[in-house]
């Protein structure tokens, strides 16, 4: 694979990580931590400004026209910041979403509004543990009205609009609702990761609209969901690398009997099996942006397989980060709680591990039979 982002590519990656290390250090995480804040409604406002947020929304849309190459390098970055902004859900699911099978009404009038940050989406998927499939949904929509529950949805409790996984006409639709109507209830969720906010919906015959074809409901939800994996998984290499250079650090730092403890062997290695996972999440990550900008056909092959490295890479540094740190790493002022926290969310976006290495066996089986 002969693969890398462009110059212009890399200076995005650039001023996004500048922009949040200025505006997103681990101190102001901790504060929306520690707040009641459902995220950091100041940085979420900057971002948008900075026009991230509609970078590949089409410019007769509001956006910037860009496209999937520049949302992994965004992505990567929000990993590293550990960003409390919905960002993932508003723009990876949603506007991906409407983007791709929304007829030009729904464009219209939902694109500019995501673009600019004026409105957060989500997509609802999940009804708990299981895994949803054509067959195990309970979610329904008929005649124009949506019904059921979604539990959890990533941002469900600030978002505005929501693409919903549905049973409709007998096959798995995405349906498009706005969540301001009385007929949608909503309750937050606790998670492991307080900065980025769930919440269970409660549709009671609450007005929708299908989002593309019925028939090809299903497909469109898994191509969804694929680009999505993708962009996760570069949050989580970001999330990754943030977790090593932590440790790398306070094992330059840190003295014990005299010595730095990063000159002891069991520490280096701790960090040299960071460097490992990290460097094949990395490479499995760029097929994956390589194959999401070309829209090419092994999409499914990629995205679970940059997934699976990208979720034991994130899984590994974070926890090892804190045993790096010792004693004081697992204390509540320490920081490497935060990657902690959010290395265990990202493990379950859009699925358990476990669940994409099914998918990717099942990919390979798929490929060697063809």
């Amino acid at each position: 694979m002969n693969f890398d982002f462009s110059d212009d590519q890399k200076m995005l990656k650039e001023q996004v990580k500048r922009f949040l290390e200025d505006k997103s250090s681990l101190d102001k995480v901790r504060k929306v931590l520690e707040s009641d804040a459902d995220y950091d409604e100041a940085l979420w406002k900057g971002l948008c400004e900075l026009g991230v947020a509609g970078a590949a929304i089409p410019e007769e849309y509001g956006g910037l026209g860009l496209g999937a190459l520049e949302l992994c390098v965004v992505a990567e970055e929000l990993g590293r910041a550990v960003a409390p902004v919905p960002f993932s859900s508003s723009i990876y699911l949603a506007a991906e979403a409407i983007r791709l099978f929304g007829n030009e009404d729904q464009k219209s009038k939902w694109l500019p509004k995501l673009a600019s940050g004026e409105l957060i989406g989500t997509l609802a998927a999940a009804e708990g543990v299981q895994a949803p499939s054509p067959k195990n949904l309970k979610v329904t929509f008929k005649n124009g009205k949506l019904s059921g529950e979604k539990l959890p949805v990533a941002d469900g409790n600030i978002a505005g609009v929501a693409v919903v996984l549905c049973h409709a006409d007998g096959h798995a639709a995405l349906a498009l609702v706005d969540l301001s109507a009385a007929e949608v209830e909503r309750a937050p969720v606790t998670t492991i990761d307080p900065t980025r906010g769930h919440a269970r919906i409660d549709f009671k015959d609450a007005p929708a609209e299908l989002l593309g074809d019925p028939a090809e409901g299903w497909a469109n939800y898994r191509r969804v969901e694929a680009g999505a994996a993708v962009l996760f998984a570069f949050e989580q290499v970001g999330g990754a690398e943030a977790s090593m250079n932590m440790a790398k650090n306070y094992a330059l730092d840190r003295y014990a009997f005299g010595r730095q403890i990063g000159s002891y062997q069991a520490i280096k290695h701790k960090i040299a099996d960071m460097y490992v996972k990290l460097e094949l999440a990395r490479s499995n990550c760029y097929y994956g942006a390589m194959v999401l900008s070309d829209e090419a056909h092994d999409l499914e092959l990629a995205a679970a397989t940059a997934r699976v490295a990208a979720t034991e890479a994130y899984r590994f540094a974070s926890q090892e980060n804190i045993q790096v740190h010792g004693g004081i790493g697992f204390t509540w002022e320490a920081n490497p709680q935060f990657h902690y926290r959010r290395s265990k969310l990202l493990a379950l976006v859009l699925g358990s591990a476990a669940r994409w290495k099914e998918r990717l066996v099942a990919e390979l089986e798929r490929i060697n039979a063809a």
